[in-house]
C-alpha cells in the first residue's frame, strides 16, 4: 500500500490536475512557504449552495506541494465547500502521526495517498501548503474591480 501511494504522489506530482488559472472563479487565495519558497494559488468557483463547482491551481514548488494542490482539487471538486475544514482536520491528524480510525480513513481515503509524508517531517510543510491555502480560500473573496 505504501508504494502504492508513494506512485500516486510521485504521479500528481509530474502530471498535476487541474493546474491553471480558473477565469471564472470567486474565491481565491494564495500560499507562500517561506522554508523552502513553494508557491500556490487555489481559485475556486463556490456556488450559492455552498458546493465547489471548480477548482485550478497554479504555483510551483517541489513535488510533494504540486502533488498536495492536485489531489486537492481532485478530491474537492463538486463537494461542499465544508469538506474543505474536514479534510484539513483529518490530514493534520495524518501528518501529525496521530491515530485515526477506520470509519474516518474511510471517509477520508483520497487524502492517504499524502500519509506517508509524515515519515519526512521537514515535508509536511510542503504537503499542508495547499490544504492552509484552501482554509484561506473560505475566508477571501475574488476582489470585483
Amino acid at each position: 500500500m505504501l508504494e502504492l501511494y508513494k506512485n500516486l504522489v510521485i504521479d500528481h506530482g509530474l502530471n498535476p490536475r487541474n493546474k491553471y488559472i480558473l477565469k471564472d472563479y470567486n474565491h481565491h487565495a494564495k500560499g507562500y512557504n517561506t522554508f523552502c519558497g513553494d508557491t500556490v494559488s487555489l481559485y475556486l468557483y463556490i456556488t450559492k449552495k455552498n458546493i465547489i463547482e471548480n477548482i485550478s491551481f497554479d504555483g510551483s514548488g517541489c513535488s510533494i506541494s504540486i502533488a498536495s494542490a492536485s489531489i486537492a482539487t481532485c478530491i474537492l471538486k463538486n463537494r461542499k465547500s465544508s469538506a474543505i475544514n474536514d479534510f484539513y482536520t483529518y490530514l493534520q491528524t495524518l501528518l501529525q502521526n496521530t491515530k485515526t480510525n477506520n470509519d474516518e480513513d474511510k471517509q477520508y481515503k483520497e487524502i492517504n495517498i499524502l500519509s506517508n509524508v509524515k515519515y519526512f517531517p521537514s515535508r509536511i510543510k510542503c504537503a499542508n501548503l495547499a490544504w492552509h491555502v484552501l482554509i484561506e480560500t473560505l475566508n477571501k473573496k475574488k476582489d470585483i474591480i
